[in-house]
C-alpha cells in the first residue's frame, strides 16, 4: 500500500499569524506555580550602579524580605502594607515583584511615588538597570533606543500588559487606566490631595475596582503619629513583626532599640564601638555578625486574625547592611540636635512614627518651679532679648525672654499695653518698649533684639506701626497650623498693607511661623527632668532649653501657658490630623512665647556657631576697657527719660 503524501502550503503571512496566536496564548496561559523569592533567586540580577552587592540575587541576604515578596504573590492577600525604616531593602522588593509580573504574570502595572521627578528618577536609576541586566526582562522590555513608542520613561509596554510609573501629585497619571497591580512607594510623603482630585493613595486605589485578583502595595518609612498613611494601613492589617531566635537559648523575640545596649569611658564618654544587641531573655550579647546570623533564622508573626490585609514592620536592626555602631552614632548626634533630627532617626532607622509632644504640663508643677529671679534682671547666662507681643480688641501683652545656649530661656519681664490698637496711645507706648533697656547680671543694659507682634487681629493696624518703627527691630508675623521643624519660620514675604486708608503694594514683611512647631517644642522643654537645688548648687548645669519662670508670675500666667494641647482629629475625608485644641479661654502667655521664640528663630539663634556664642558673651562681660554694647541689639539711643510702662497685673 502506497504511502500518501500531504503537502501544507504556507500562505503570506501565515507565520505572522501563528506567532501572533503563540504570543497571545502564553500571555493568557496561568502563571506557574512559583513565588516571587523563587523567581528573584532564580533571575534577578543586581546591577552595579543601582546596588553595593551586585550580581545573583539572594533573598536569603535577608530573610525577612521573603515574606514581603511572597505576600504580594499570594492569591488570599490583596493589599500588602510595608512600615519599614530605611536602609531595609523595601525598594528591592517591589522591583522584584514588578520584574515577576513582567515576566510570569503580564498585568497592567502602576508604580506611584511621591512626585514626578521621583517617578523619573526610579524609572531611570531602578528599573531601567534591573530590566538590562536581568535576562528573562531584557527580552519583555522594548529597546529604550526605539522608537515604536513601547519604552518611555514613565511607560512601559510587554506582552499582556504595561508598566506605568506617575507621581502622587498628578491626578491626571492616578486616573489615566484600570491598573490590576498598584504599588505606592514612600505614601507618608505624598500630598494630602492630588490636585482638587483628593487622596493620591484613594484616587490610585480606584484604578484597581475592576480586577477580581488586584493587588495593592503601600510602603513608607512613617511620619507623625496621628497624621501617618503607612501607620494607618498597618493598623488596618495583621500587623506582622518579625521574630528571631536567641542563638544561646533559643527564646525567640522582637528586636527592639532598647536591647541595643553600649558602654561608657570612665569619663562618661559614650563608646559606640562596643554596641551589641543583648538578649530580652538571657542578657546574652549579639555582635553585628551573630545578629544578621540570627535575622536569617527569624520568621513573620501575625499580632492580628488576617483579613486580606498583610502588614510587616522593620526597623534598622534587622538590616545586614547596618551596623550597631553606626546606628548608635547616628542616635547620639540626633540627641544632641534636638527634635528635627530625633524624628528622623525614629522615622528613618527605627520605622516607628514620631509622637509630637503635646500634652499640656500641669500648671501647679510649673508654680513648683519658679525661681528667686527678680524682676527685669537678665541673668547671667542670658545673651540675648527677644518679645512676643500678643494683640487683643482692649491691649497688647507683651512678654519679654532673654534666651542662652542650647535656647535655654528665661522670662525676664510681663508688660499689658492698655487701650487696644485702635488707641494711638498703646502704640506709642508699645514703640517706648523698643528703646527700653533690662540690666544684665554683669550690668551691661540689653535691649530687645526682635520683637515678633501677631498680625492676625487688626492687621492693617499691626502693619501701619511696624512701617512706622522700622522692619531691623519688629517682624510682624502670620501663624499657620502644622509642624515644619527644618524651617519652622519662612519669609519675610511683601504683603500689601493699608496705612492712613491708603494701600501701599508691598508696604510690609510678614513672617510665616509654624505655631504647632514651637508649641510642642516649649511643652518638651517645660516637662524635662531639672537637677534638684543641691545639684545645681555643685554645679550641674540645666539641661538644653529649659525655661526658667521667676517667682513673680502668678498662675493666671502659668495657666495661659500651658493653655493648649495637641490631639488627633479626622477631617471631613476621614484623613486624620493633628490640632491644638485649648483647654481654656485664655492663651496670651503661649502665643507671647510661640512669638518670642519665632523671634529668635528670625535672628538665627538656631543656627550660630560656637564662635558667635563666644562673641555674645563677650559682649556682655564687663572688660577694663569699660562697658560693652548691649548684645544683639540695635544701636543704643540718644538718653532720653522714658515712662516705663507696668502694669498692675502681676501685682
Amino acid at each position: 500500500m502506497s504511502e500518501t503524501k500531504t503537502t501544507i502550503l504556507t500562505l503570506p503571512g501565515t507565520q505572522v499569524m501563528h506567532r501572533t496566536v503563540a504570543r497571545v496564548l502564553k500571555a493568557l496561559t496561568p502563571p506557574p506555580e512559583l513565588t516571587i523569592s523563587d523567581w528573584a533567586d532564580q533571575n534577578r540580577r543586581l546591577s552595579s550602579e543601582a546596588s553595593a552587592e551586585p550580581g545573583r540575587w539572594r533573598t536569603s541576604r535577608a530573610e525577612y524580605q521573603r515574606g514581603i515578596m511572597d505576600a504580594i504573590s499570594d492569591a488570599s492577600v490583596e493589599t500588602v502594607v510595608v512600615m519599614s525604616s530605611a536602609q531595609t531593602g523595601k525598594t528591592e522588593t517591589q522591583l522584584c515583584a514588578v520584574g515577576y509580573h513582567i515576566d510570569q504574570d503580564p498585568a497592567p502595572i502602576m508604580v506611584v511615588m511621591p512626585t514626578e521627578r521621583d517617578a523619573e528618577t526610579w524609572s531611570k536609576d531602578r528599573f531601567t538597570p534591573m530590566a538590562r541586566d536581568t535576562p528573562c526582562l531584557r527580552e519583555k522590555i522594548a529597546d529604550p533606543k526605539s522608537r515604536d513608542g513601547n519604552n518611555k520613561i514613565l511607560h512601559k509596554r510587554f506582552a499582556g500588559g504595561h508598566l506605568t510609573i506617575v507621581g502622587a501629585n498628578a491626578p491626571s497619571g492616578l486616573a489615566s487606566r484600570p491598573i490590576r497591580l498598584l504599588l505606592c512607594d514612600e505614601v507618608d510623603r505624598y500630598p494630602f490631595s492630588a490636585g482638587a482630585e483628593g487622596d493620591p493613595v484613594n484616587l490610585a486605589k480606584k484604578r484597581t475596582v475592576t480586577f477580581w485578583n488586584r493587588k495593592i502595595v503601600l510602603v513608607s518609612t512613617p511620619t507623625n503619629r496621628g497624621a501617618s498613611r503607612i501607620e494607618t494601613a498597618y493598623e488596618e492589617s495583621d500587623q506582622r513583626q518579625f521574630w528571631v531566635p536567641c542563638p544561646d537559648c533559643g527564646e525567640s523575640q522582637v528586636l527592639v532599640w532598647g536591647q541595643v545596649k553600649w558602654v561608657k569611658s570612665d569619663r562618661g564618654e559614650h563608646r559606640p564601638e562596643t554596641a551589641r544587641y543583648e538578649c530580652i531573655h538571657c542578657a546574652a550579647k549579639w555582635d553585628d555578625q551573630t545578629r544578621w546570623a540570627t535575622v536569617g533564622k527569624g520568621e513573620w508573626r501575625a499580632r492580628r486574625p488576617f483579613a486580606e490585609i498583610a502588614g510587616f514592620h522593620l526597623n534598622e536592626i534587622y538590616s545586614p547592611w547596618v551596623r550597631l555602631e553606626a546606628m548608635v552614632k547616628n542616635f547620639l548626634s540626633a540627641r544632641a540636635g534636638g527634635d528635627q533630627a530625633m524624628k528622623t532617626f525614629v522615622n528613618t532607622s527605627l520605622g516607628e512614627t514620631w509622637v509630637e509632644t503635646g500634652d499640656a504640663p500641669d500648671w501647679q508643677r510649673l508654680s513648683g518651679q519658679r525661681e528667686d529671679l527678680p524682676a527685669g534682671l537678665v541673668p547671667e547666662k542670658g545673651l540675648f532679648l527677644t518679645a512676643g507681643a500678643d494683640v487683643q480688641k482692649d491691649r497688647i501683652e507683651v512678654d519679654v525672654w532673654a534666651w542662652g545656649r542650647g535656647l535655654e530661656s528665661w522670662l525676664i519681664d510681663h508688660l499689658v499695653i492698655e487701650g487696644g490698637p485702635a488707641d494711638p496711645a498703646c502704640w506709642a507706648r508699645l514703640s517706648e518698649l523698643l528703646g527700653r533697656t533690662w540690666q544684665h547680671a554683669s550690668g551691661v543694659p540689653m535691649s530687645i533684639a526682635r520683637l515678633a507682634i501677631d498680625t492676625g487681629y487688626e492687621t492693617s493696624a499691626v502693619y501701619g506701626w511696624a512701617r512706622q518703627v522700622g522692619f531691623a527691630q519688629v517682624a510682624p508675623v502670620k501663624g499657620v497650623e502644622g509642624f515644619n521643624r527644618a524651617s519652622p519660620v519662612s519669609g519675610p514675604t511683601f504683603v500689601d498693607a493699608t496705612i492712613a486708608g491708603k494701600r501701599l503694594r508691598r508696604g510690609a514683611r510678614l513672617w510665616t511661623v509654624a505655631v504647632s512647631t514651637f508649641k510642642a517644642e516649649t511643652y518638651r522643654f517645660l516637662r524635662q527632668e531639672r537637677p534638684t537645688l543641691e545639684e545645681v548648687t555643685a554645679g550641674a548645669a540645666f539641661p538644653p532649653g529649659t525655661v526658667h519662670l521667676p517667682g513673680w508670675v502668678d498662675s493666671e500666667w502659668l495657666k495661659q501657658l500651658v493653655a493648649e494641647q495637641l490631639v488627633t482629629v479626622k477631617n471631613k475625608r476621614g484623613f486624620a490630623k493633628l490640632e491644638w485644641q485649648k483647654l481654656r479661654e485664655r492663651n496670651e502667655a503661649l502665643d507671647a512665647r510661640v512669638y518670642a521664640r519665632a523671634a529668635a528663630w528670625i535672628l538665627g539663634a538656631d543656627r550660630w556657631s560656637d564662635k558667635q556664642w563666644d562673641d555674645l558673651e563677650r559682649q556682655v562681660s564687663p572688660t577694663e576697657l569699660g562697658t560693652p554694647a548691649p548684645a544683639v541689639s540695635r544701636p543704643a539711643r540718644p538718653a532720653r527719660q522714658r515712662r516705663s510702662v507696668r502694669s498692675n497685673y502681676m501685682g
